[in-house]
């Protein structure tokens, strides 16, 4: 069985309020990074984005995946998230690196940066957390509306989240989106096959097959059943009007 949004809690991710109010309780705490950290994600990174490419990190948070693809030889990572908080904090620590930039945005809403403007799209659990708020199809229909408008022909959309393809399917392939979608599915942190395991391990590296609506065979298992997934979303084309995903919900 996979997972999908009953993972969910009570909170409304997709409130700014929630987001302010947990920085500032948890600042102290230092940075978090939902998921996976960069050097488990790094592999699919590199396979897809050139280091010169121009780099929307969504849903930024307070997280230091932006900062390890600077080290890495990234060289112009626009990052921005809901919580003003968050923003500023972030600002002010890295307000040395030329590299990173920080703006406090609603990925529902990205108004302020052009069509066709970034060379890829990077979500960290953005999405899985709209999917946990309020009005979550259509606040999920505008967030990846916004995010195939703003990216050039042949641009890149990475999607790391919890949503195995039952669950996100049907969010993410529209034919207005123009998307190519290939997909990876990588262990948890700290995940270790159950002692005795005959079978081989799948590897990571290689696109996940399956079937003409984008879904897993009914025959795969997931060697972690909390497994995370990477969608490559490729855009193919001319857009088709965006608009028609958010009418037609």
């Amino acid at each position: 069985m996979f997972r999908d949004e009953s993972a969910c809690n009570t909170y409304n991710y997709g409130d700014s309020v929630y987001w302010d109010a947990r920085y500032i309780h948890e600042a102290s705490a230092g940075s978090f990074d939902w998921y996976q950290r960069y050097h488990a994600l790094r592999p699919f990174v590199r396979k897809y984005i050139p280091t010169s490419s121009r780099v929307l990190m969504v849903g930024c948070g307070n997280a230091v995946m932006s900062e390890d693809m600077v080290k890495d030889g990234y060289e112009n990572i626009m990052n921005v998230d809901i919580s003003c908080v968050a923003i500023e904090m972030m600002r002010r620590k890295y307000e040395h690196i030329p590299q990173l930039k920080y703006l406090q945005m609603d990925v529902r809403d990205m108004g302020f940066f052009l069509d066709d403007s970034f060379d890829s799209v990077i979500d960290k659990g953005t999405l899985d957390s709209l999917m946990c708020g309020t009005d979550a199809p259509l606040s999920a229909s505008q967030m990846l509306g916004e995010v195939s408008r703003i990216l050039k022909p042949g641009g890149i959309y990475m999607l790391i989240t919890y949503g195995d393809p039952t669950v996100r399917m049907t969010h993410i392939n529209k034919p207005a989106y123009n998307w190519k979608i290939d997909l990876y599915i990588i262990p948890r942190p700290g995940f270790q096959r159950p002692p005795g395991s005959t079978s081989s391990p799948k590897s990571c590296l290689s696109p996940v097959p399956t079937n003409d609506k984008g879904l897993l065979p009914a025959d795969y298992v997931l060697e972690d059943p909390d497994s995370h997934f990477i969608y490559i979303c490729t855009k193919t084309g001319q857009d088709p009007d965006l608009s028609d995903s958010v009418a037609f919900l």
